[in-house]
């Protein structure tokens, strides 16, 4: 995994690194409380007979929080699935440099379009209260797991973003620095 915020100035890599570390937190946190949620439902279920109060509702708000934090936290580190061959065939640093920018580019587009696409899901629900769309027994309003899907992608956007700056800037070098961009896990 390697840090790109560390190349970036303080006042753009002090909260970026802030932000990693609360989507960290919101990851583990959700993890935790899934996990003793479900050990709570098998210990009121087949111990007591009795059953955890719509426990369904608060974890698919939770499982929306932690899938998002974690997609963003996976395009930090450019961890994602990757079913890139070509990459696999492309020796020559300029080439490699050539293509990351176009995968970069189609990358960026899809992540402002579905940010975009976020914006517009979160004011469509903000515009309808106090009428909003609520889960049935706790009244979990719908907008807060959309809060998550939008602040996820919108995290990927600027991750993504960062990653296209710093292709742009370091330019085709070498093959070592190249390989570093295109796969940090190496």
């Amino acid at each position: 995994m390697v840090n790109y915020t560390s190349k970036l100035l303080p006042g753009v890599r002090i909260p970026l690194d802030l932000l990693m570390k609360l989507m960290n937190g919101i990851i583990i946190a959700s993890g935790i409380i899934m996990a003793l949620t479900f050990f709570f439902v098998v210990i009121f279920r087949y111990g007591f007979g009795a059953d955890l109060f719509a426990y369904e509702e608060w974890l698919m708000t939770i499982a929306f929080w932690m899938f998002f934090m974690s997609a963003a936290v996976a395009s930090h580190d450019k961890v994602h699935i990757n079913a890139d061959i070509l990459g696999s065939f492309l020796h020559d640093p300029k080439l490699i440099w050539w293509r990351s920018i176009l995968v970069s580019s189609v990358e960026l587009i899809i992540v402002v379009t579905v940010t975009y696409w976020g914006v517009l899901m979160c004011l469509e629900e903000i515009g309808t209260y106090p009428g909003w769309q609520s889960t049935i027994a706790l009244k979990i309003p719908f907008l807060v797991p959309r809060i998550g899907i939008f602040f996820g992608f919108f995290m990927m956007t600027i991750y993504t973003t960062l990653h296209f700056y710093l292709l742009l800037i370091t330019g085709p070098e070498t093959t070592k620095q190249q390989t570093a961009l295109q796969d940090p896990i190496k």
